[in-house]
């Protein structure tokens, strides 16, 4: 069993590591979705969602188990307003990927109906909007973090 501050070492490690490797699948997804995707490419920006969505299901995991089990506990989080706007841009976050995901999994299906499909011009800037919006709300959680971290935003004492 670790000791208290080996657990919340490795928790924020593993926590910070799901973090960048959510913002790498943004970042590839936002990379790959362009006018004149290939098959390969909308194969590829499939599983790479698939990734994101298990990258922030783990992030939940492994943020609330620090949140309760680590250094600070939850009495510290519970009162902090930038951890619920942290938390909320998160939601905000998973919200916006749903309609992206919605469109790999459809595009996906129309290859198997059809090898030489290719989205339309519509179909790639809508979701490419909806991935910069996660991109632009995905960038104040970290500033978040470090406000909550460094002790701003308690609600009550």
């Amino acid at each position: 069993m670790l000791d208290y501050a080996t657990r919340d070492l490795a928790l924020a490690i593993v926590h910070h590591l799901l973090i960048f490797a959510l913002a790498a699948a943004l970042a590839l997804e936002i990379g790959i979705v362009r006018s004149g995707l290939t098959r390969q490419n909308i194969l590829r920006v499939a599983k790479i969602d698939i990734s994101f969505g298990a990258f922030a299901a783990a992030i939940l995991l492994v943020g609330f188990s620090r949140a309760i089990f680590a250094a600070k506990g939850w009495a510290y989080y519970s009162i902090n307003a930038f951890f619920w706007a942290k938390i909320g841009t998160f939601a905000a976050v998973g919200l916006l990927s749903i309609g992206p995901t919605i469109s790999f999994i459809r595009w996906r299906q129309a290859l198997k109906n059809d090898p030489a499909f290719v989205p339309s011009t519509q179909s790639i800037r809508g979701v490419t909007r909806f991935l910069w919006a996660e991109a632009t709300l995905f960038a104040f959680i970290p500033a978040f973090a470090a406000a909550m971290a460094r002790g701003y935003g308690t609600l009550a004492r």
